[in-house]
């Protein structure tokens, strides 16, 4: 399960050493402490909901670290699989009984938060924390320019992933760097025997979408995606979506996925199993799948056979070849039903705690990406540090950092989106057809 980006319906780029693929079961679960008071050392304290799996541990140790320090403001915290945290946040939310800390993904979501005035503006109370952070990840969590949300854990870029044994038996000695390359590279596996030159599950749907983001962005640039964003329908059928549009077909008819991924599911890691068995070229993927390859077959890893890149240009297109997808991070918003004294809480955590030398050790020992401006010290005394490093100067490199489009738009949009999508990829509907659909989702 893709934690953070499927996690959510799809959420987390966890880049982890290990597999943070796997959400484990959690038990039942106490009433939260928000508006009711809840929190702990009755009530001056402040409660938190977050997921296991993933960035779990530097979560734990966070809130160890502050309750050994603050016996009078201590947190409690409780951890959830994803789907069930999910339904149980909806509820809580909804009925104020959120807890303090809510964690949650920024994009539509959020939003909807702030509309409802279920969060508090953390614009000025948080400047401690904001200047620790990457702009480009920090920019996800604001609304109307103010700050609702601060990232909480990892970075989660989608990259385009590589088999270099399959590339060089194709004569391809590195991943392409424009789409017109993409398309050579696709018909040089193809004649070299590759019958799946880009893997793809396109049974889970949600993996095509990253392809539409890219490709969107690389022809249009950001703007195109933010008119969608504000509300301009018109945006789906706008020349260079249709473009983008195009070229996914162009792939599809070209052979790019082979014959089979419509068959291929992404939560059980069948994707990236046709990388480390030698039957794919690429894998465009979350950042998340590291952890995958490193579980599933770490001697491919330790053998210098997986590749990463950027994903490819595109001539005369408008988007900076360094923007990317993906999730930024999840994120820590405070729940406007909490007391004030939960919330001060809170806040001393967020700017005190949060992100500081102990929690970004933490979370480099789990092997993800921190979200800090000054990550690369750091980074360097990892044993996965090629890949992590990678990964971070994507994200601190980044002059825009798109955060998947499914989380951006409303849930209903989201069903839409993948769908039609789905139908794009299988060949049942036209660039044309698929802009209409979204045109007139609501």
């Amino acid at each position: 399960m893709r934690l953070a980006m499927r996690g959510l319906r799809a959420g987390v780029v966890a880049v982890t050493v290990v597999s943070a693929l796997t959400l484990t079961a959690c038990g039942g679960g106490a009433r939260p402490g928000g508006a009711d008071g809840g929190g702990a050392a009755g009530g001056s304290g402040f409660s938190a909901w977050a997921l296991t799996g993933g960035a779990e541990q530097a979560f734990r140790d966070s809130f160890t670290e502050w309750n050994n320090a603050n016996g009078d403001t201590k947190v409690s915290s409780e951890f959830f699989a994803n789907d069930a945290y999910k339904e149980k946040i909806r509820t809580a939310v909804g009925s104020g009984n959120a807890p303090t800390l809510i964690y949650n993904w920024s994009g539509g979501t959020l939003k909807e938060y702030v509309q409802n005035k279920k969060v508090v503006d953390l614009t000025e109370s948080t400047k401690v924390l904001q200047n620790r952070l990457l702009p480009s990840v920090l920019a996800s969590g604001k609304v109307d320019g103010k700050v609702y949300a601060v990232p909480n854990n990892n970075a989660q870029p989608v990259v385009l992933f590589t088999n270099k044994d399959v590339m060089s038996k194709a004569g391809l000695s590195k991943a392409p760097t424009t789409f017109d390359e993409l398309l050579s590279a696709v018909e040089k596996l193809k004649a070299a025997g590759v019958k799946t030159p880009i893997a793809l599950a396109g049974q889970s749907v949600w993996p095509e979408l990253m392809w539409l983001e890219y490709l969107a962005d690389r022809v249009g640039g950001p703007e195109l995606f933010g008119k969608i964003k504000a509300g301009d329908a018109s945006a789906w059928s706008d020349p260079a979506m249709l473009k983008a549009l195009d070229m996914i077909s162009q792939l599809v008819k070209a052979g790019a996925f082979g014959d089979r991924y419509g068959s291929v599911t992404a939560d059980s890691g069948a994707d990236v199993a046709l990388i480390h068995q030698n039957q794919a070229g690429m894998l465009l993927q979350g950042a998340w799948v590291y952890g995958s390859f490193l579980t599933d077959n770490p001697d491919f890893v330790k053998a210098g056979k997986l590749g990463y890149a950027d994903f490819p240009s595109v001539s005369g297109g408008k988007g900076d070849e360094n923007n990317i997808v993906g999730n930024p991070a999840n994120f820590w918003s405070i729940s406007a039903n909490a007391s004030e004294a939960q919330r001060t809480a809170a806040l001393k955590y967020l700017n005190e705690s949060l992100f500081n030398d102990t929690y970004v050790k933490s979370l480099i020992d789990g092997g993800n990406v921190p979200v800090t401006k000054d990550a690369e010290s750091k980074l360097a005394e990892s044993d996965q540090k090629d890949f992590l490093t990678f990964a971070y100067g994507m994200v601190k490199d980044a002059p825009n950092f798109e955060l998947s489009w499914d989380q951006a738009l409303t849930s209903s949009q989201s069903q839409t989106l993948l769908t039609n999508l789905s139908k794009l990829f299988l060949g049942q509907a036209t660039p044309q057809q698929f802009a209409a659909a979204m045109k007139a989702a609501k």
